[in-house]
């Protein structure tokens, strides 16, 4: 916390938090997003003699500029900014302010980029790399299996709870944005290696724990965003891929390889669990982008 920050502030925060959390569903993740965006925007205000509750427009423009001078990229930018207006609509309508500061203060246009994706071949690759002599490889195994055969966000996949599966049906419950609830279907190898982890491999790794995590670490608890990606990254390398992989590189993989064999966008948004279609067609583009570049390597004229 700031020094020098109001602790009513930082209570304005909190229940703009719980708001946001009550009325649109919003996760965790975001909720911290959210609360990391307000905190550094307040500690910059307060350091320019200003608050988040007392910021005029040409403040706001203030704090934007200084974050594209030191560097920040123009998507943090803008989330910033989406922020802040939620924020102060919030404000207004609740009697707070009397009007909104950022009401005049557009956003700065994103140039959207592509996904990067794997090939088929790059993702056996991966598939393969951990080490099946090792209980935490073959966890791993069953958790790059089941992430490439459902698309899962990564939160969404290390958070998955016992409970949450369906051995039997083959499928995955999942609460994603908004606490919207999806059933996703594992396919059959997937379905094999979670039925092999789970008889093998979890017994050990919880041992006399009374632990639901569907995947576990060595001490029972959730794995971490972060040390899944870390874990991603280790076997990137070992399968020899020549750049290191998002945390959204097999969600990205899953939704490109079934717009490749012609699968129905619809069916892909729901299986994402987009709200929108529009989010989804990106792998449109990515497809057709992947196409162009096959012709360009394969065909005479290309």
């Amino acid at each position: 916390m700031s020094d020098d920050r109001d602790t009513g502030e930082e209570a304005v925060i909190e229940q703009f938090l719980d708001t946001m959390w009550m009325e649109r569903g919003l996760v965790e993740n975001t909720l911290a997003s959210y609360r990391f965006d307000l905190l550094g925007a307040s500690d910059w205000l307060v350091r320019h003699k200003r608050s988040l509750m007392t910021a005029e427009r040409a403040d706001l423009l203030g704090l934007l500029a200084a974050r594209a001078k030191k560097g920040a990229r123009v998507t943090t930018s803008a989330r910033l900014l989406s922020v802040l207006k939620r924020f102060y609509q919030y404000q207004v309508r609740e009697g707070g302010l009397q009007e909104d500061p950022t009401l005049l203060i557009e956003a700065p246009r994103l140039t959207r980029s592509l996904p990067r994706s794997l090939t088929e071949a790059e993702v056996e690759a991966l598939l393969a790399a951990p080490s099946l002599d090792k209980i935490t490889g073959l966890r791993d195994r069953a958790l790059l299996e089941v992430l490439y055969a459902t698309g899962l966000r990564v939160s969404e996949l290390v958070g998955l709870l016992c409970t949450q599966v369906n051995l039997r049906q083959g499928v995955v419950r999942v609460t994603g944005k908004g606490s919207k609830d999806r059933l996703v279907p594992m396919g059959e190898v997937a379905l094999d290696w979670m039925t092999r982890y789970l008889s093998e491999a979890r017994p050990e790794l919880v041992r006399a724990r009374a632990s639901d995590v569907l995947f576990p670490t060595r001490l029972g608890g959730a794995m971490t965003r972060q040390a899944f990606w870390q874990r991603v990254k280790l076997y990137a390398s070992q399968a020899g891929l020549d750049h290191d992989p998002s945390p959204h590189t097999l969600r990205h993989a899953f939704a490109t390889h079934l717009i490749n064999h012609d699968a129905d966008l619809r069916v892909v948004q729901m299986l994402l669990g987009h709200a929108s279609i529009s989010t989804t067609q990106i792998y449109t583009h990515v497809a057709k982008e992947r196409l162009k570049t096959l012709h360009a390597m394969h065909h005479p004229r290309g």
